[in-house]
């Protein structure tokens, strides 16, 4: 008797697993993703997972009064960007999050996206016994009161572009800078400080297998 195997059918995406990039590179990178999935629907989604050199970026209606220096006379990089959101830094132990996908395939819902990226992480800290929480009317992922993923996304005829942040193991001193998503009364964190020896590699594994679950998609590495 001959056995009949079903195909998956899940929608696949690329994985792109890098290393430290400069946040100007990895921004054309993502346009460049977004430009040929609108010139191509059927184009692969994909997830790009990176580290920055201190950075600052700003949301496209973000407000420069978050900011506690002067952009126009520091060293320090700082772009704006058409993400949602106010003001964020990035640094290396922070792992960030770009998921190029055409969400016409998914759900054609901003909300829901985001509240999936949220979940990504949340599942993701389950893993290590760490509870990931919500705050209503907020975007982004609580651990304990700090605030340890940050999200901001564009959205352009539902291809998805930016994404999330996630503060593993950096060095958070460049948040005293800014007043961080414009949240004044709410500390930044991360996941060092609860976990002294987690390991960045492996959360961009469990960041990856957290992310095929809860987009139900199948993952292809590059």
């Amino acid at each position: 008797m001959s056995e009949i195997f079903a195909l998956d059918s899940r929608r696949q995406v690329l994985i792109y697993n890098r290393g430290l990039m400069p946040y100007a590179d990895a921004w054309k990178w993502q346009r460049s993703l977004v430009t040929e999935r609108l010139n191509d629907p059927n184009c692969q989604d994909a997830l790009i997972l990176l580290e920055h050199p201190p950075v600052y970026t700003l949301g496209q209606g973000a407000s420069l009064e978050f900011l506690k220096f002067d952009p126009a006379a520091t060293d320090w990089e700082v772009f704006r960007v058409e993400r949602g959101g106010e003001v964020t830094y990035h640094c290396p132990g922070q792992l960030v999050g770009y998921p190029i996908l055409n969400l016409r395939h998914y759900r054609q819902d901003l909300h829901w996206y985001l509240r999936q990226l949220e979940e990504v992480l949340i599942r993701v800290l389950d893993v290590y016994g760490l509870k990931g929480s919500r705050i209503p009317g907020m975007t982004g992922v609580w651990l304990e009161g700090c605030k340890v993923a940050a999200i901001g996304i564009k959205v352009s005829r539902w291809i998805a572009m930016h994404g999330f942040a996630l503060n593993v193991c950096p060095d958070l001193c460049g948040f005293q800078r800014i007043v961080p998503c414009g949240i004044a009364d709410k500390p930044v964190g991360s996941l060092a400080q609860f976990l002294p020896t987690i390991d960045l590699k492996q959360v961009r594994l469990d960041v990856i297998a957290a992310f095929a679950e809860v987009f139900d998609v199948e993952i292809r590495s590059l």
